[in-house]
């Protein structure tokens, strides 16, 4: 036989278990994931990512925007970083926009903003615009989107090391839908 005790501990319970469950099901999400889009994605491991970037970027017909931790071109002949810096020139003399934005320590002597300045030289130069981020946020992106299109995303830097030597992994997508997504997402940095 239970007390009146146990009866009023064991309603206790299963009223706060109810409202918990109640609370749970019908409290909105706390974090927005995002959307969901509909795709066509390819793995591009190791060295195929830089074929297909270069193969994307001389696809392109109207607008390219790259944001990159580092972009560190090197003087080598089969430098990976040059040819592709080489190929957002010639994307720009046929009239794509082609936008770089670029990491920026605003620390003295990082070697960080030495390489990414040195980038966005030699593709200034060229009519490249290159933006850097504010010294006060991080922008660790390796994003590139193709005519508001094609996106490569992942973890390759564009350095000879992440193109030629390191194991990495980035995809290739299809979707406007995450284009734009990414694109509005560009523009705040």
């Amino acid at each position: 036989m239970n007390s009146p005790p146990a009866i009023h501990l064991r309603l206790r319970l299963l009223i706060c278990t109810a409202l918990i469950g109640f609370w749970f099901c019908a409290a909105p999400p706390l974090l927005h994931a995002g959307a969901t889009f509909t795709s066509r994605a390819t793995v591009l491991s190791n060295q195929e990512y830089s074929d297909a970037l270069l193969h994307g970027i001389r696809e392109a017909r109207s607008s390219i925007i790259c944001s990159f931790y580092l972009f560190k071109i090197g003087e080598g002949r089969n430098n990976q970083p040059r040819r592709i810096a080489e190929e957002l020139i010639r994307a720009g003399k046929r009239g794509v926009t082609v936008t770089v934005i670029l990491e920026k320590t605003g620390k003295d002597n990082d070697t960080l903003d030495a390489d990414n300045r040195r980038t966005a030289s030699l593709l200034a130069q060229d009519g490249v615009t290159v933006r850097f981020d504010s010294p006060r946020v991080t922008t660790h992106n390796k994003v590139v989107v193709i005519d508001k299109r094609q996106i490569y995303l992942g973890s390759h830097n564009l350095t000879q090391a992440a193109l030629r030597h390191n194991n990495e992994l980035s995809v290739r997508i299809d979707s406007p839908e995450m284009a734009s997504e990414i694109l509005s997402y560009l523009e705040r940095e």
